[in-house]
């Protein structure tokens, strides 16, 4: 059984206050919950009790037998789009029986494609409802199955391996796909904080390998799921003794989901969000050079230069030979020069027209020159005359 492709097989945590993807509907379509006949059957009347409560018995039997059959008979349009059907095959022990979203469940697994090429079978396949372990049209199907019950599922592939398909199991894609499912077991999840270390190590790991492997799918948003999911576990307390080893493998584990977390939510430009997850990772591992260069490349976006370019001088400074910080970095600092440039010219426009100053100077001075000469002129010309009025004068005398 392949763990990159999400069949774990072993049991998962039980996680106190997780919002499953599945719940929160980000980016994806969400299952309503299915409506649930919550009446409360009616008091029983004093003295005729045991009559009414045998005849309601015999009525609710045999509503039970006429849902089965209406079920076993027609499709179920689970999200209402057409695009992913159940059918019941073989009914189960009831509604009672349908395990919860957390728990641990057991199935059987037939998986074709829609011309009837079987792609994979699978038997005690375990993985944990509504974490994202396997693909969506079996998160959102089981949990509408009983235990016991065997059904078939059609399933476009938007909830199964979508437009990039799988290597393993063999899938092309865009492909369709039928399901055989049988719903064979569902337990309780085990208490994290009560797991021995190394089991504890070990169902942090597939949970972030998850994710990887939905990262890869350019399903960024179920890959921030399962990340989320396997930090809930290495940050759980321990309630049984752990080794100072133990507890630096738990940390590298949560570091490196840290870090991909960042890189996912940078797919889905949740900038703050990828910020703070290098952050975290960074307070951790202050020289974490994927952190920083995460990092450096989250305030670039935000348009943050200055520190952008010091964080990937730091991560540059303990990783000189790597190309791809070397090429950001000079990226960044091209960007940086060109963006205070367009700053510069755009300071001087509000001072005034540049062009106009400069000339200003020239022409003051052209003016200066002009006016020089004509009062030169004109204070000559008062003088010759002053000479001239003279001479008159003083030959009349």
């Amino acid at each position: 059984m392949n763990a990159s492709d999400g069949h774990e097989n072993a049991p998962s945590a039980k996680k106190s206050g997780k919002t499953s993807l599945l719940d929160s509907g980000e980016d994806f379509e969400v299952l309503d919950e299915e409506d649930i006949d919550d009446d409360l059957p009616p008091l029983e009347d004093a003295g005729g009790g045991n009559e009414n409560k045998a005849d309601n018995t015999e009525s609710k039997n045999g509503d039970e037998e006429i849902e089965a059959s209406v079920q076993m008979d027609e499709w179920l349009d689970v999200l209402g789009n057409d695009q992913l059907k159940k059918k019941v095959l073989e009914a189960g022990k009831g509604r009672d029986s349908r395990p919860q979203k957390g728990q641990n469940v057991e199935i059987n697994l037939k998986t074709y494609l829609m011309d009837g090429t079987l792609v994979e079978e699978q038997h005690n396949l375990l993985f944990t409802l509504g974490d994202g372990d396997v693909i969506q049209a079996l998160d959102l199907t089981v949990q509408l199955m009983e235990i016991g019950e065997k059904a078939l599922i059609h399933t476009d592939s938007k909830y199964a391996y979508g437009t990039r398909g799988s290597f393993e199991p063999e899938v092309p894609p865009n492909a369709q796909l039928s399901l055989e499912v049988e719903l064979l077991g569902a337990t309780d999840a085990p208490d994290v904080e009560l797991m021995p270390p190394s089991e504890r190590i070990a169902l942090a790991i597939r949970k972030r390998e998850r994710g990887n492997v939905h990262y890869q799918r350019a399903d960024y948003a179920f890959a921030v799921n399962s990340y989320s999911i396997a930090l809930q576990i290495t940050d759980s307390n321990s309630k049984v003794d752990i080794s100072a080893g133990e507890e630096e493998e738990l940390l590298d584990v949560k570091v490196k989901c840290l870090n991909n977390m960042a890189a996912s939510q940078l797919k889905l430009d949740h900038y703050d969000a990828a910020l703070k997850s290098c952050v975290s990772a960074l307070a951790h591992q202050p020289d974490n050079i994927k952190a920083l260069f995460r990092m450096g490349k989250v305030l670039a976006l935000q348009g943050e230069y200055t520190e952008a370019i010091q964080t990937l001088r730091k991560a540059l400074k303990l990783e000189p030979s790597n190309k791809t910080i070397h090429s950001e970095l000079s990226k960044l600092v091209k960007k940086h020069s060109e963006q205070r440039g367009a700053e510069q010219a755009m300071y001087k426009k509000m001072l005034g027209n540049p062009s106009s100053s400069s000339n200003t100077p020239k022409s003051r001075a052209r003016s200066s020159w002009g006016l020089s000469w004509k009062w030169l002129f004109g204070a000559t010309a008062v003088a010759i005359g002053g000479v001239a009025l003279s001479v008159v004068i003083a030959a009349r005398n």
